[in-house]
């Protein structure tokens, strides 16, 4: 069972990385966008709602392979919460953050306001 300051650590990546990362990627695909990155999108022979569906699934990718090298211990990361305590991610995440992260009715399911598949959720366990 994560601890309070793992919840705190997931709330806060779910909705400052992983939500935030969506809403700029959805950005990007407004006509108006001029970035180098929107030109890219756009000249791609896909439509904007194609890409709108790979979005949360690349982003979720990207999140996932961080929280699994911090579960295997390749990138060891500390955490200090609101409180003030330092928590160290692999040994209080205790090697499940990213199935925690991805597992259905995980952490995007309780924490984030964009959109995402649970591929898992006909999975019993």
């Amino acid at each position: 069972m994560p601890t309070p300051e793992i919840e705190e650590f997931a709330r806060k990546l779910v909705q400052q990385v992983r939500d935030v990362a969506i809403r700029n990627c959805d950005a990007l695909l407004q006509p108006q966008a001029g970035s180098p990155a929107a030109h890219r999108w756009r000249a791609l022979d896909a439509t904007s709602s194609d890409i709108r569906v790979v979005v949360p699934d690349a982003v979720d990718e990207a999140v996932f392979g961080v929280l699994q090298a911090i579960d295997q211990g390749l990138l060891r990361l500390k955490y200090v919460s609101s409180s003030g305590r330092e928590v160290d991610l692999t040994e209080e995440g205790l090697g499940e953050l990213a199935g925690w992260y991805m597992g259905s009715g995980g952490w995007r399911a309780m924490y984030s306001a964009e959109r995402f598949v649970d591929d898992f959720s006909d999975v019993g366990g």
